[in-house]
C-alpha cells in the first residue's frame, strides 16, 4: 500500500492554506468543547492544532505521509495543547483499546482504502461514550453530480488527489460502524469555499456506545 504522495503532499500543503479562509471556522467548530486525550486520524499538515481547546490534555496526531508529517511537526508548536506526531495508518491506529476520549476525522475518510476498517479502528481506540468528530466531504445531493463523482473516482481523482474519493457516503459508513450520530450539519461551497467535486461536506459528532 502506498503512503508516499510527494507531489500531492506539496500541492496540498499550499492549497490547504489558501482554503483556510472558508475552512478555519469549521475546524474550530469541529473541535469546540473537546477535552481529555484525542486522536486525530490523518492530521495532514496540522491545520487543526491551533484550534484545540485547553481542556484537551493530549493530541495523538497520526499522519502517514512523510512531507505532511514533517510540516505537522512544526505546526504542533503553534497550539496551546501537547501534540504528539506519529507515523501510522487509519486501518491500524497506534493506540490501545479504549484509550482515547475523542477521535477526529477531518478531510481524511475520503482517502482511506476501506472506510469500514478505518472506522472500526476509530471505534476500537475510543472509550465507551467517546466522541467521533467528523468534517468530511461526501457524495453530492443531485444524481448528475453523483454520476460525475463516481466517474472521477473510477478514473483520475484518486491519482490526482493522493487517494481521495470524492463521492463516498461517509455518513452511512459512520452509522454502519456502530456510531450514533448526534449533531450533523451539511455544508456547501458557499459555506466552506471548497469547490466541487469535493463538496458538499458534513460536520458533526457521533458517539461510540
Amino acid at each position: 500500500m502506498k503512503h508516499r504522495h510527494p507531489m500531492f503532499a506539496r500541492y496540498y500543503a499550499r492549497a490547504s492554506l489558501a482554503l483556510e479562509r472558508g475552512v478555519a471556522a469549521h475546524r474550530a467548530a469541529l473541535l469546540n468543547g473537546l477535552s481529555g486525550r484525542v486522536i486525530e486520524v490523518g492530521a495532514g499538515n496540522g491545520l487543526n492544532f491551533r484550534h484545540y481547546p485547553d481542556a484537551v490534555t493530549e493530541v495523538v496526531a497520526v499522519e502517514p505521509e512523510p512531507h505532511l508529517r514533517s510540516i505537522a511537526e512544526t505546526s504542533a508548536g503553534q497550539g496551546t495543547v501537547p501534540v504528539t506526531i506519529v507515523d501510522g495508518l487509519a486501518d491500524h491506529l497506534p493506540a490501545a483499546d479504549g484509550s482515547c476520549d475523542a477521535a477526529i476525522a477531518c478531510l481524511v475518510l475520503c482517502t482511506v482504502p476501506d472506510q469500514d476498517i478505518a472506522l472500526a479502528e476509530i471505534r476500537r481506540v475510543l472509550r465507551p461514550g467517546g466522541e467521533l468528530r467528523f468534517f468530511e466531504h461526501v457524495r453530492a445531493a443531485t444524481s448528475t453530480r453523483r454520476v460525475l463523482q463516481r466517474t472521477l473516482d473510477a478514473t483520475i481523482w484518486p491519482w490526482f488527489g493522493g487517494g481521495c474519493h470524492c463521492g463516498r457516503d461517509t455518513r452511512t459508513a459512520i452509522e454502519r460502524a456502530g456510531f450514533v450520530i448526534g449533531r450533523i450539519e451539511r455544508l456547501t461551497t458557499a459555506d466552506t469555499r471548497i469547490p466541487f467535486p469535493s463538496t458538499p461536506q458534513i460536520l458533526g459528532t457521533a458517539i461510540r456506545p
